[in-house]
């Protein structure tokens, strides 16, 4: 698995050359790898920050519509379990995202999750469609503000005529001068500082909160008042049948989204092992706490079919005599948009920060104020084409595209942790300027091992493995770790764990492979149902069987040393990320064609990026990988400190 000096300088020709930059993987960032010239981010966030932060991203003002939608589409009165089984679905990613960012935290969340234990290629896709979503997300968002905050002034046309919403004829451009406006003040506050952005966050947050906490107390009032006259219904709790109340499910998942927000500010957590499991917790406890409460109450108030679907808790106090309550449902609909406007702006910033650190990007997005300890370049870079995009388009009919990101995300966080469990990476990338070092200390420990075996440590001038000093751009036929092993002798141990990563590392690929067949056979009404079932039976054998072959062989004991150790643990491994997988697969699945064509348009512009300027200024470009378990010996022998 070593890959050797001058292993990455391949041009188009090497196909082999391309593969090797796709799975080749960074370390998890230590004391050697904390470089001078990549100044870290402050560290101020505690866990009410993050809750804060969580809780702000998260909750948008979708919960104000959502729940007329889904309880006359989908659920009826059975609303209150559809939040809950989409609660225990978010939290399968919440905990794969809580043991990555407690033992890897770092800039990046998802992005440099998958490049440690997935590969480059991976990684790169992942963070360019987090950048999609993070940029098309707050756009939306912004875009939904300025109507709410014209109901506050009296009406759809109230807005001051420099605020309002203008069309164009000629051009057919409805542009939005509120929205843009709104985009460059969160930048601003960004660019304050961590501590300053959590606080803002928490205080618009705390307004949104305490207006679900009105509904949800006076319309709790309102119930006991007249009755729960929504659960009084002929149809039942499920008048859709349980398949309605799971559709509603998939539908309101997406309201969860947001907690992994939480995850990309790892790297400015005072104590991270410790807080960022908590503060992912917390936010996700909360919001579902709060989705179930103020469902409970809705639909207690007003039967499911009698549910206005454009402003279903409005209309509902006012067919109680309550129609004063939609100024506080507005003033919370309008903060909850505010914060989920700041939750999708401050990740991108330190994932255009992270791909910029790693060599992807241009080292443009790499600044770091020296004041306010903010990545502001890429935090300016972001806020201008979200508010020209807010100013200028209706995002609306890409907003399916910021679920592909997300899920995408989930999908390599949950594989991610199978990886860390069973075959976490052995070796390590050190720079090409210790090349001497590396090879002084291979050739010291191959001539103790030869004479502990009573061999002459005399090399023949033909011998393969013997690494030429005065050439270093030369790749050798055996490997650093084939040299390295021959400090012992191979045993039957060895073998055997050797067996056990290749065969958990095929086992995952193919668990990946049979969640895609079943979700994607499950899904598609279209095929014949014995092509359908077979396929199902197919892709569910692979799931279970891969279920099967995780559960009994054992887990890579490196996985207690890797990256900080002693963090949150996930629990149910591989159950859970399996589980995990398949519903993050199904999600994708589902998702409209027209979405999918327009996310391929734009992966497609990031391979290219990738190929023609990521792939030859990665940092891993001239890496020379070595066993992990001697790095600090050979960081020691050098004398070198990145």
């Amino acid at each position: 698995m070593g890959v050797l000096v001058d292993s990455q300088k391949e041009g188009f020709g090497s196909s082999w050359g391309g593969l090797k930059n796709l799975v080749r993987r960074k370390q998890v960032d230590c004391a050697h790898t904390k470089r001078l010239d990549n100044p870290q981010l402050a560290k101020e966030l505690t866990i009410p920050h993050l809750v804060a932060v969580g809780v702000g991203s998260t909750i948008g003002a979708g919960v104000y519509i959502l729940v007329g939608e889904v309880a006359r589409e989908h659920s009826g009165p059975a609303l209150t379990m559809c939040f809950l089984i989409a609660g225990i679905a978010a939290a399968l990613s919440a905990f794969c995202y809580a043991e990555l960012a407690s033992r890897c935290p770092s800039a990046g969340s998802a992005y440099h999750y998958s490049y440690i234990c997935v590969g480059e290629g991976v990684a790169w896709l992942v963070g360019w469609a987090l950048i999609l979503e993070y940029t098309i997300g707050g756009s939306a968002v912004a875009r939904g503000i300025s109507p709410n905050l014209a109901l506050l002034f009296g009406g759809e046309n109230s807005l001051p005529t420099f605020l309002a919403r203008q069309h164009f004829p000629g051009l057919d451009v409805m542009v939005d001068p509120c929205a843009a406006v709104l985009v460059l003040i969160v930048t601003g506050f960004l660019c304050l500082g961590i501590k300053e952005s959590a606080l803002a966050q928490g205080i618009v947050t705390a307004v949104n909160v305490f207006a679900m906490l009105f509904v949800i107390i006076a319309g709790g009032y309102l119930g006991f008042k007249t009755g729960w006259t929504g659960y009084e219904v002929p149809t039942g709790y499920f008048p859709f049948g349980v398949d309605g109340m799971l559709s509603g499910s998939a539908t309101v998942f997406f309201s969860y989204i947001g907690f992994d927000t939480v995850a990309s500010t790892a790297e400015e957590v005072k104590n991270p092992k410790r807080d960022l499991p908590l503060g992912i917790a917390l936010s996700l406890s909360i919001c579902c706490c709060l989705y179930m409460l103020v469902s409970i109450v809705i639909v207690g108030l007003v039967p499911y079919y009698a549910m206005d679907p454009d402003t279903p808790i409005s209309s509902a106090f006012a067919s109680n005599g309550m129609q004063w309550a939609a100024y506080i449902i507005t003033v919370g609909a309008v903060t909850a948009l505010i914060s989920t406007l700041m939750g999708s702006i401050l990740p991108q910033p330190r994932i255009l920060m992270a791909m910029a650190r790693d060599g992807l990007l241009p080292s443009f997005f790499l600044e770091v104020n020296k004041h306010t300890q903010v990545p502001v370049n890429s935090t300016l870079a972001t806020g201008i084409v979200a508010s020209i995009l807010a100013f200028f388009m209706d995002v609306s009919q890409l907003a399916g595209m910021v679920s592909v990101g997300t899920l995408i995300a989930f999908t390599m966080v949950a594989v991610s942790v199978l990886i860390l469990r069973y075959v976490p990476p052995d070796e390590v990338p050190l720079p090409s300027s210790l090349q001497e070092s590396i090879d002084s200390y291979m050739l010291r420990h191959n001539s103790d091992a030869q004479m502990i075996n009573g061999e002459n440590p005399a090399k023949s001038p033909g011998d393969p493995c013997l690494p030429l000093l005065g050439e270093k751009k030369v790749a050798v036929d055996c490997t650093v770790v084939e040299k390295l092993e021959a400090l012992s002798s191979f045993t039957a141990g060895t073998l055997d764990e050797e067996n056990r990563r290749k065969i958990a590392s095929w086992t995952i690929m193919l668990i990946c492979v049979g969640a895609f067949i079943l979700t994607f056979s499950a899904s598609n009404l279209w095929f014949s149902s014995l092509i359908r079932f077979t396929l199902c039976g197919a892709g569910g054998l692979l799931l279970l069987s891969g279920l099967v072959i995780l559960t009994c062989i054992d887990q890579d004991d490196e996985r207690h040393n890797f990256g900080h150790a002693g963090g949150f643990i996930c629990p149910f491994v591989p159950l859970l990320p399996i589980s995990c997988i398949l519903i993050n697969v199904y999600l994708l699945i589902n998702l409209e064609v027209a979405t999918w064509v327009r996310v391929s348009v734009w992966l497609m512009i990031g391979v290219l990026i990738y190929t023609f300027y990521g792939r030859r200024h990665s940092s891993l470009l001239n890496a020379i990988y070595v066993p992990k378990a001697h790095v600090d010996e050979i960081y020691r022998s050098s004398g070198a400190m990145l």
